[in-house]
């Protein structure tokens, strides 16, 4: 019974490193000025390269370990970012990038703003800044890899 235990025990730590070495990436745009979208679509060109930390960016929620959620939540999107967290496996992870993904922003108190990623979905890290900085972005991502060790 022992050495079964020992397998699952070393199958699970490949499988946490596995998720720490590669994480796939979902961005999600609820709206706002886009700021945040320009620094994260920063983060993919050369000058940051975050592909060599083994983040790539996915299109599917389906394959995604992490949802990079910017903007403020609106009653208009606010079904469609339950949804694509729900259809998300677990583990996943939620980071909100911006002041108005944190808060809502310059935008809180508008009649469609609902306000910060909060009020939907569970977020476990936040960015604070605006336009959050690629260099922020990349800070808060590794110390979530961290988390997940």
């Amino acid at each position: 019974m022992s050495s079964r235990h020992s397998v699952i025990r070393s199958l699970q730590s490949v499988i946490r490193w596995a998720r720490r070495k590669s994480p796939w990436v979902l961005h999600f745009n609820s709206g706002g000025c886009n700021g945040c979208d320009i620094e994260i679509l920063d983060l993919l060109t050369p000058r940051y390269d975050v592909e060599r930390l083994g983040i790539l960016a996915e299109a599917s929620p389906r394959h995604a370990d992490i949802l990079l959620c910017t903007g403020p939540v609106t009653r208009q999107t606010r079904d469609r970012l339950r949804r694509i967290y729900e259809q998300m496996p677990n583990p996943k992870w939620v980071l909100s990038v911006g002041s108005c993904s944190c808060s809502g922003g310059v935008f809180q108190g508008g009649l469609n703003v609902l306000g910060g990623v909060d009020q939907v979905v569970p977020v476990d890290m936040y960015l604070p800044g605006c336009p959050c900085r690629p260099e922020a972005i990349i800070y808060g991502l590794a110390q979530l890899l961290e988390q997940i060790k």
